[in-house]
């Protein structure tokens, strides 16, 4: 008779914690960490969980479960935070609401060049250029970066291509540039251009309309009446930007707005950016681990999470009143410059809130006749192949494709489908080498026994369904990688094109010896299938031309005497590839390290 569990202890635990701040970890009999939190002080904190009548049935319930309780104290309570949500992501304990955005976000960047190159940027920010942002998407910042090619016509082309142009490009004659690659603007022009441009992304409009009206005054004095109507242009664009997309805002032009909102069991947290007075667009989020959460937790979940890799900008306007004022002290101490975090207060604080809210539910919408739309497909792909997981709504189908080129540059694609959608932070690609150029099959049954060689030690998920792009020969190989693994019981499925390669007219094939399946075109399993296997195609091919292109520039540099790989790699890293070793002239070319003039004349020569 196996031994009783015994009540846990929690007056000796509380007797026995510390009032600093730090991280606590509640552990439950078979050691799995339920949740991890963080306090200012961490014994009331733990008190609060230990009461008769807790409010939350979510919590009530991790707290009958809990065996152990483990805390670390840190030195503040930023510090806290920082090292509770690295657990977090690490552990994704199973009451902890975790959201799954790890992507950065895009800016625009103006370069300290002679001529700065107004460009899209997505990474970590340093000091050798100005960086406007963050956006909510790469949209945002492609129409923002067209708005100022209009009104300003800053270059956007590389330094590579920049240095080494002739004539001016197809920019210059649609007048979104203004052609200072071949000195078609004096350089104090263009630095004035890129003022006003700086000026409009910190949001100062008003100041840019001013210069150029003063600047258009000038112009008509001195009866240069062309250039006069450029400005006059510029402002016309400046103030029809205003009426659709100028947002009076103080003189803080910088915000976020933060809506939490709840329907039907789905909750989303949506993500509003205001940047230079300008409403940019909305980035709705759905957490993980949410299920009987309220929004006022998902919110506050969503600020310490977000904000820690995100910079914060001087306002937050959130729909809901925070629990307490530890989000804001704690968001405060971590901000650069002073930030009000709060409900809104004026009018249009208020109308920027409602908008929020708002897209959230449109979200939730789209998300949940998306999820209908996804089960039905899959509940059809269920019945035509007759699978039966485990669970259906975490079933999980994973599709291979290869990509090459004549044989050369071989490289396999793994997707991955589940819960709804492809989850891109499980692809894999796999660069396929030691098999006769051209061997499809030998290069499936490599990607395959690549793939899931690790879930022998138990790292990793077994699929619901293996889909192979291809026809019997390659379902054949990737059945015998899977046996040589002891894989063979996985559901494998090979998806063989059509007629001309028509949409619609694929033919399933079986690796157990059932006879292969044509399923009608309207059929929604043969959707599903064609969603992912035309996701693993496009995976493919991108890793393949990737990989292409990285040999054609070492081969093509290989073959000239005198390169080596540090010369080859000083050469592409200051001209960004083979294209622009090859626009370069023979005086570009020796001032790279290394690259004498005789050099130069040679590899000017192999290239031309």
């Amino acid at each position: 008779m196996p031994t009783p569990i015994e009540p846990f202890d929690a007056k000796s635990l509380l007797a026995s914690v510390t009032e600093l701040p730090g991280v606590y970890r509640m552990l439950d009999a078979a050691g799995q960490v339920l949740y991890v939190g963080k306090a200012k002080n961490l014994r009331k904190r733990l008190a609060s969980y230990f009461r008769e009548n807790h409010p939350s049935p979510r919590i009530a319930l991790m707290v009958a479960q809990i065996a152990r309780v483990e805390t670390t104290v840190t030195r503040s309570e930023a510090e806290a935070l920082l090292l509770e949500n690295n657990l977090i992501k690490s552990l994704s304990p199973r009451y902890n609401i975790l959201f799954r955005d790890d992507k950065s976000y895009p800016y625009i960047v103006l370069t300290h060049d002679g001529y700065p190159r107004l460009g899209f940027f997505r990474g970590a920010t340093d000091r050798r250029a100005d960086y406007f942002g963050p956006f909510p998407s790469s949209t945002a910042v492609r129409e923002s970066i067209h708005l100022l090619q209009r009104m300003f016509r800053l270059r956007t082309c590389e330094n590579p291509v920049f240095h080494n142009r002739s004539r001016p490009c197809l920019l210059y004659q649609i007048r979104r540039c203004s052609g200072p690659c071949v000195g078609l603007i004096a350089p104090a022009r263009y630095a004035e251009d890129v003022r006003l441009a700086t000026l409009f992304l910190q949001g100062r409009q008003q100041d840019v309309i001013g210069s150029l009206s003063a600047a258009m005054d000038q112009a008509a004095a001195r009866l240069a009446f062309e250039q006069a109507a450029v400005y006059r242009d510029q402002i016309q664009s400046l103030r029809q930007v205003q009426e659709k997309q100028y947002v009076e805002s103080g003189r803080d032009g910088d915000a976020d707005i933060v809506a939490a909102v709840e329907n039907g069991g789905l909750l989303c947290v949506n993500l509003a950016m205001v940047r230079g007075g300008r409403h940019l667009g909305d980035r709705p989020q759905f957490p993980v681990h949410a299920a009987e959460s309220t929004p006022r937790e998902a919110l506050t979940a969503f600020l310490y999470q977000h904000y820690l890799s995100h910079p914060i900008p001087p306002r937050i306007f959130v729909n809901l009143a925070l629990a307490d004022d530890e989000v804001g002290d704690c968001l405060k101490e971590m901000a650069a410059q002073p930030t009000r975090i709060g409900e809104p207060r004026s009018t249009m604080q208020r109308i920027w809130v409602e908008m929020a809210e708002q897209n959230a539910q449109l979200a939730i919408r789209s998300r949940r006749n998306l999820l209908a739309r996804q089960g039905a497909r899959l509940d059809a792909l269920c019945r035509a192949l007759a699978l039966e997981p485990d669970d259906e709504e975490e079933a999980r189908i994973e599709c291979f494709d290869i990509s090459h080129t004549q044989g050369s540059a071989t490289v396999a694609a793994c997707v991955v489908y589940q819960g709804g959608g492809m989850r891109k932070s499980d692809y894999r690609r796999f660069n396929i080498g030691e098999i006769e150029p051209g061997d499809d099959y030998a290069a499936i049954r490599q990607a395959v026994h690549r793939r899931y060689e690790r879930l022998l030690t138990g790292d990793g998920m077994l699929p619901t369904l293996i889909l192979i792009d291809g026809g019997s020969g390659q379902v054949s190989a990737a059945a015998a990688a899977l046996e040589e693994l002891g894989l063979g019981q996985l559901p494998l499925l090979g998806v063989a094109k059509g007629e001309a390669r028509k949409p619609g007219l694929e033919t399933l094939i079986f690796a157990d010896g059932r006879e292969p399946l044509q399923l009608p075109p309207a059929d929604p399993a043969l959707h599903l299938i064609q969603e992912i296997r035309d996701e693993a195609h496009r995976f493919a091919v991108s890793g393949h031309r990737a990989r292409r292109g990285r040999a054609v520039q070492s081969s093509r540099l290989e073959e000239i005497g005198g390169i080596g790989p540090k010369r080859r790699k000083a050469l592409i890293s200051r001209f960004g590839g083979l294209q622009g070793i090859a626009d370069a002239g023979v005086d570009q070319l020796t001032a790279v390290p290394g690259i004498s003039r005789d050099l130069a004349e040679k590899i000017y020569a192999a290239l031309h």
